[in-house]
């Protein structure tokens, strides 16, 4: 990829608004969704980590412009110079990308992140390793990168392996989408705001003269309103969704989902089902696998992991389902992908442990994650 150094207009990708104790940071690519260049997350590290050292930087605002935070990172530009370059171009925005929601999780000052709108993949990363996480009723949260032939990046198998009971699981093998109330209902969200709300809320953080978390979080509460979980809600059923998605194999999920499908019509079981048979086999293995050992990690060691993970992905030795995927959904998009193998049964669990090795290339290094020092409590926790 192009040198990490922005050029000048493609500044304008993040806005910075100066406030008097306070940045707010505004993802700038609204035809896109916000998906994020290479020269976006090289921009963000950059403010991110500028900022911490700043004392008049009391605390980060992250949003986005237009009808979405952030819908991802943009994966057809990183296949594009996979094609015209190597496999190591896409390597290298998984790099910077995972070495920004590092300094993310581990930041030392509040990030408060506005989810009024489309959050999804790389948009994830870039939010719910933030200290707050304000959703509205216009929010939709998903990891959809099953479908894609990826897997949930960017400290996914972190964040979602905490979910209530394998609330996790579900959501990263399905790319289930949720709504604002089930994301603060399930720990993605930590506040529930009306978007009418948000011009208000955002100038009583820009004016607060603190990084005192309590404060921060005494603001947003004012503006905050209750969950109003709706009837069709997949949140009801958190007991048929533990009952199937603890089990051992997706083969095993997909069995147990099949056979509650007897006494559940609701959409968003059928929807669980169809979306399991249309995603990449191997993503599904490896995504479970990834997620379950995500549990036991701390977020750098997930993205460690996980970088390992997706260099394999780019490499393409051992499956092309990224590419079939990024063809069928996000270039031709006749969304029809041709998995290879196209069976669960076909794909061994020898190969799946593949994934999870070094990469045989004489040139790959692992992930380096920047050292941390003086972290807040909430932030060694993390680790």
């Amino acid at each position: 990829m192009a040198s990490s150094k922005p050029h000048p207009h493609l500044l304008d990708q993040v806005l910075v608004e100066d406030n008097s104790f306070s940045k707010t940071l505004i993802l700038n690519r609204p035809k896109q969704l916000n998906a994020l260049s290479h020269q976006m997350v090289s921009r963000l590290l950059e403010l991110f980590l500028a900022y911490e050292k700043d004392p008049n930087v009391k605390l980060l605002l992250l949003k986005g412009s237009g009808r979405a935070f952030c819908a991802g990172g943009d994966v057809a530009a990183v296949v594009r110079d996979i094609r015209e370059a190597h496999w190591k171009s896409g390597a290298d925005f998984f790099c910077k990308e995972f070495t920004l929601n590092y300094i993310m999780a581990t930041y030392t000052k509040p990030q408060v992140s506005i989810l009024d709108g489309i959050v999804m993949g790389g948009g994830a990363g870039a939010s719910m390793h933030g200290r707050f996480r304000v959703a509205t009723e216009n929010s939709v949260f998903a990891m959809p990168e099953t479908a894609l032939g990826l897997f949930p990046d960017v400290g996914a198998s972190y964040y979602l392996s905490r979910l209530p009971g394998f609330f996790g699981e579900y959501v990263g093998l399905t790319g289930a989408r949720l709504d604002g109330a089930e994301m603060l209902l399930c720990g993605l969200a930590t506040h529930l705001v009306p978007s009418a709300k948000l011009p208000l809320l955002e100038e009583a953080l820009v004016n607060l003269d603190s990084s005192d978390p309590a404060r921060i979080s005494a603001i947003i509460d004012e503006y905050s309103e209750r969950p109003y979980l709706k009837g069709k809600s997949a949140y009801h059923r958190l007991d048929v969704i533990d009952k199937c998605f603890s089990l051992r194999t997706v083969e095993a999920i997909l069995s147990a989902l099949e056979k509650e499908a007897v006494n559940i019509t609701e959409d968003w079981f059928s929807a669980a089902i169809q979306s399991l048979k249309k995603a990449s086999p191997t993503s599904l293995k490896i995504s479970l696998k990834s997620i379950r050992e995500g549990r036991l990690q701390g977020v750098g060691q997930c993205l460690v992991r996980e970088y390992r993970m997706v260099c394999h992905v780019m490499q393409g030795k051992l499956s092309k389902d990224f590419f079939e995927g990024c063809r069928a959904i996000l270039l031709d998009k006749d969304k029809n992908p041709k998995w290879e193998p196209s069976q669960l049964d076909l794909i061994s669990d020898a190969v799946v442990e593949e994934y999870f090795s070094k990469v045989d290339d004489e040139e790959w290094e692992e992930l380096k994650l920047p050292a941390r020092f003086n972290l807040p409590g909430h932030a060694i926790a993390k680790l």
